[in-house]
């Protein structure tokens, strides 16, 4: 961690102590949004990230204000608290169980500390809100620096440390990716925070508009195909939402579909991601063939995890140990074996069972409250998506475990309805 880290990190952690609760979000999500992971300060195999400097400031924030979850612990939060015990016990699977204690303990701080915090931050729909309209505006610099990085294939935030100076270069197009560790992370990121701008379209145009344009730049300045696709399904998710008392059996037509075209392909259904290309440059044969390899190699993780892939595909991995995964829902198996895939996947389930908890208890409420929740859904759809195709081993995973921080906010009572009547609250257009 370099200087301009160690200054923004002690400005955000200030601000994170003295803010009031509804904007203690902001030096929380700038820090996480601008610094690398890979920013750290390192003691022994200890290692100090930006990132996990803030969630620590917030932890000491919130014990010293006595601030809590409101509402309670519900199954979303119990689901993540059994993941992060299994990840954690899964370390003992290993061949230097050391060493994987560390890591996982590490990784269930990151994920459970930063989604705890917003569990306390975020209480209402209006909180749901206001950290969109701050994701929005911290968005806006990312986006600008990516379209000044794709034209001159330098990246700017490799002076916070973390991130090359000399970006990514495919195809002889440069491949920006800002503050994170790769442009198909950074794109991703675009994609799931762009349906957020949506939702200030009538009270907020200008805001709307300065949200769908910097999320758009990221999606395009990335050049992957993976963040196209992932904003493509999450904006016919919010499509959906006309057809919304038709889920369940759309739901089943896709699983049919699915079945139907296992039978007739000559190969498994996961390999139409060998077909998908919308830049030139895709790599879906490697996705494809990790599942198959996965599946095939069910015998070696399926208990606790395994420490071995190298064999699993044909291209060269990070180690002599290790293939490139690029796949969410395979490195948890890879991490944690079977139980932690379970556990991770579970956890999504209980996410998707609040917003449809939520949406039914405002089922006669106006189709502004209602349409705040359906889209939390399709964001965390857009994420179901994406790491199919990328695992999130960088501050993109933040913006996942926010997602489920807010879904986890949403009760049966009629908290949207106050939030409508809220200044940064927009009002949809009627059906």
């Amino acid at each position: 961690m370099n200087l301009l880290a160690v200054i923004l990190t002690v400005l955000a952690g200030l601000c994170l102590l003295s803010l009031p609760r509804r904007w203690a979000t902001l030096p929380l999500l700038i820090g996480i949004s601008y610094m690398s992971t890979d920013s750290s300060v390192d003691l022994g195999a200890l290692h100090f990230t930006g990132t996990r400097i803030l969630v620590a400031i917030g932890v000491l924030r919130v014990i010293l204000r006595g601030e809590r979850i409101e509402g309670g612990m519900n199954t979303l939060d119990r689901m993540l608290i059994a993941w992060a015990a299994w990840t954690v016990c899964s370390s003992f699977f290993h061949d230097n169980p050391s060493a994987a204690l560390i890591f996982r303990l590490g990784l269930v701080y990151n994920c459970l500390g930063f989604y705890f915090l917003l569990r306390v931050f975020i209480q209402d729909a209006n909180d749901i809100l206001s950290v969109f309209k701050i994701v929005l505006i911290a968005l806006v610099p990312i986006a600008l620096e990516m379209l000044i990085e794709a034209g001159s294939g330098r990246d700017l935030f490799s002076m916070l440390g973390g991130v090359p100076d000399l970006s990514e270069v495919r195809g002889d197009k440069v491949r920006a990716q800002g503050p994170f560790t790769n442009p198909i992370l950074a794109g991703s990121v675009g994609a799931v925070c762009l349906p957020m701008a949506i939702l200030f379209w009538k009270k907020n145009r200008k805001l709307a508009l300065l949200g769908l344009a910097a999320a758009g730049s990221v999606v395009v300045t990335s050049r992957s195909s993976g963040p196209i696709l992932t904003l493509f399904f999450t904006i016919m998710g919010l499509a959906c939402w006309k057809f919304r008392r038709y889920m369940r059996q759309f739901r089943w037509g896709v699983l049919i579909g699915i079945i139907l075209l296992n039978m007739v392909m000559q190969v498994p259904v996961y390999y139409l991601l060998d077909r998908i290309n919308l830049t030139g440059h895709s790599t879906g044969w490697h996705r494809a063939q990790l599942i198959d390899s996965a599946i095939n190699h069910v015998g070696d993780w399926w208990l606790g995890g395994t420490d071995y892939t190298r064999d699993w595909t044909p291209e060269s991995g990070y180690d002599k140990n290790d293939t490139d995964i690029t796949n969410h829902y395979i490195r948890m198996a890879v991490w944690g074996g079977l139980p932690m895939l379970l556990l991770f996947v579970g956890s999504l389930i209980a996410a998707f069972g609040l917003v449809a908890k939520a949406l039914q208890a405002h089922e006669t409420a106006p189709f502004q409250e209602q349409f705040i929740i359906w889209t939390l859904g399709c964001i965390l759809f857009g994420h179901l998506v994406t790491m199919i195709s990328v695992s999130y081993f960088d501050q993109t995973v933040f913006f996942l475990y926010l997602i489920l921080a807010a879904i986890g906010s949403l009760r049966t009572s009629p908290a949207v309805e106050t939030a409508l009547e809220g200044e940064i609250v927009c009002e949809m257009p009627s059906r």
